[in-house]
């Protein structure tokens, strides 16, 4: 542990995970007086240089995650990540933490097997054609039925780790092995879908408070290998397929419950909406929303899991953010072409603090605004290809 107390009278919020999402949390909580406690695997993480305290553990242990809570007696614990020990939240929710939005919640998204059988079977949403494999043998079976191409996920990973798209039965063996080696934890089951021809895939930030459910603006996003490299706010929807989009929203938040901000993820088909995926917590794809919105995802997020209304959410301007990805593994980075990005009219940098980098590990976010959306991508684009990130 490092770092000291604010206030014994000050609420108490525990973060678990402390990448950029969190920081941004951290900040929000802190204006309104919260004190704030990150903690992550690894030591100087991005919400731990702006938390009040911060503990490095191993997240996935039980033990030590029920340790560090049982210290701190936060009055509220908000996972960042999915790489979790989710039974033993589910435990001490049972013995009275406020575990955000539910322990459930978290339990039901760590691992895409339980949330794609509760919208699918349980509530009825579409979704892609799906099967579940443990073995190779069983993925050959799955990619045969399902057919090619196809898309092959671990059940639990984060910010794409692990995903690709078979394009025919011989890369099984390949997308196999990608599976099981990427990831915050050891993979050992993965999701086949089929292959959904959407023109389109978006994020519908769902946010759940003591005013009952609203919706930001829908933002569109562009993933490679299932990561996101780029988003904008507002993607443009017809009034049909914005209806049926925050009936699959609403319906699966709903069935989750608790306050907060959840990132829903859908396929925007010429016929229908698909579900693919939800995040009980703030969306990476949603970092657009500090430049386009009155308040951003994560001050939404704070104020709802904090009990506060939420009247309403309003779009100041549109707006595109572009991912900055680093080229290099090294233990020390800098990063240059911030002078030329800068002079991009409306446009922010936000560098995220991660103490090393990895190829193709996400380092900061260009952010610019525009009169609409295809002139705020076009600056953003501009500014992040400026962006030069190198060793010293």
């Amino acid at each position: 542990m490092y770092g000291a107390p604010l206030s014994k009278k000050a609420k108490k919020m525990m973060l678990l995970g402390a990448g950029e999402l969190g920081k941004e949390v951290v900040l929000e909580a802190q204006r309104l007086g919260v004190e704030t406690i990150a903690v992550d695997r690894y030591k100087n993480a991005p919400a731990m240089q702006v938390a009040h305290r911060a503990h490095v553990i191993d997240m996935t242990d039980g033990a030590q995650l029920r340790a560090v809570i049982e210290r701190e007696r936060p009055d509220l614990v908000v996972p960042e990540i999915e790489a979790i020990a989710t039974t033993t939240l589910v435990e001490l929710e049972a013995q009275g933490l406020h575990v955000v939005p539910t322990a459930r919640a978290a339990q039901l998204t760590m691992d895409r097997e339980g949330i794609r059988r509760l919208a699918a079977e349980t509530l009825n949403l579409p979704t892609a054609r799906y099967e579940f494999a443990d073995s190779l043998d069983e993925l050959r079976r799955a990619v045969g039925r399902i057919g090619t191409p196809c898309v092959v996920k671990p059940i639990m990973s984060s910010s794409g780790k692990g995903q690709s798209v078979c394009q025919s039965p011989d890369e099984v063996e390949s997308v196999w092995a990608y599976a099981m080696e990427s990831g915050r934890v050891r993979n050992s089951r993965v999701i086949v879908e089929s292959f959904v021809q959407f023109d389109s895939e978006i994020t519908l930030l769902t946010v759940r408070s003591t005013s009952g459910t609203n919706f930001c603006a829908p933002i569109g996003h562009v993933q490679k290998d299932g990561d996101y490299i780029e988003s904008w706010q507002p993607h443009n929807l017809t009034n049909a397929q914005r209806l049926e989009a925050e009936h699959i929203a609403k319906s699966i938040t709903d069935a989750l419950g608790g306050y907060g901000v959840f990132g829903v993820e859908l396929f925007i088909a010429p016929d229908k909406v698909y579900f693919s995926e939800v995040s009980p917590r703030p969306h990476d794809t949603g970092l657009v929303t500090l430049i386009t919105q009155d308040l951003s995802e994560f001050a939404l997020h704070v104020r709802a899991i904090l009990g506060f209304p939420i009247s309403e959410i309003t779009l100041r301007t549109p707006g595109a953010s572009r991912a900055l990805k680093s080229p290099i593994a090294s233990d020390a980075y800098q990063v240059g072409g911030i002078d030329k990005a800068l002079a991009v009219p409306q446009t922010q940098v936000r560098l995220f603090g991660k103490p090393t980098a990895t190829v193709g590990r996400r380092l900061g976010v260009v952010l610019s605004a525009g009169s609409d959306v295809a002139t705020a991508r076009a600056r953003a684009e501009t500014a992040a290809s400026g962006i030069e990130i190198t060793r010293p």
